[in-house]
């Protein structure tokens, strides 16, 4: 490789150099309880989209509606042996349900029922899993699994029946409750008021790293004297 013009080609291999020592930096397990700059990150974002993600005291407003609503529903399940494990869970919240296999029969309200979901949602978006598994004896990762899928069978039965407004507050308390209380389970939320000045930082040094790897590239490409011209138009006589 010959050098023509060393001056650009060692300002980009110093910035190549520079750029890799803080990629590995930032791979090293020194952003607090042995974590690295990625999973810092992830963590804090995690905490801020939690933060910005509870609709929970909003759906229970809009279920209020259907406290007098009954419910009368034969769902079919995808997979029969996932109806048991529903069935108890509804009749500890005091649902009326019979395993009908490879259909779930199910009677009673539906406003107390969402009700009962969204308060087992609740507690476990402000990570309190302990009460949830006390309330039924099963593990609260699994419950809010069962839930998810008899909410989700659900809505699709009700769409059938042309029952679009009960379909909305099922899919709903699936959406917006019980997957953000299963995915946030066990973090911390934040407010992204709180953490302004280190997003700030993250966004601007996100953008001048990436500029950095650019800038290494484009002064070692023109030291050995790579460079892009516009190409010049052939004029036909």
């Amino acid at each position: 490789m010959i050098i023509k013009n060393k001056s650009t080609f060692f300002t980009g291999a110093f910035l190549a150099v520079t750029f890799a020592g803080v990629l590995a930096l930032i791979f090293s397990p020194v952003f607090g309880d042995g974590r690295n700059g990625l999973v810092y990150a992830d963590d804090m974002f995690n905490k801020l989209s939690k933060g910005s993600s509870y609709f929970i005291p909003k759906v229970m407003k809009s279920n209020e509606k259907f406290a007098n609503t009954s419910l009368a529903i034969a769902i079919k399940y995808e997979k029969p042996e996932q109806i048991d494990g529903t069935v108890k869970l509804l009749a500890d919240a005091g649902i009326d349900a019979k395993n009908a296999n490879p259909e779930l029969q199910v009677n009673g309200n539906l406003g107390v029922l969402m009700s009962k979901i969204l308060q087992d949602a609740d507690d476990m978006f402000k990570n309190d899993g302990a009460t949830v598994a006390k309330r039924y004896g099963v593990e609260e990762k699994k419950v809010m699994e069962s839930w998810h899928v008899l909410l989700k069978t659900m809505d699709k039965a009700l769409k059938k029946q042309g029952k679009i407004e009960e379909a909305k507050i099922v899919s709903d308390v699936m959406k917006k409750a019980v997957e953000p209380a299963y995915n946030y389970y066990k973090i911390e939320a934040q407010q992204v008021a709180d953490k302004a000045l280190i997003m700030t930082g993250l966004l601007v040094f996100y953008v001048v790293y990436t500029m950095w790897w650019g800038f290494a590239i484009f002064y070692m490409f023109d030291g050995i004297g790579l460079t892009m011209k516009k190409a010049k138009v052939k004029r036909e006589v």
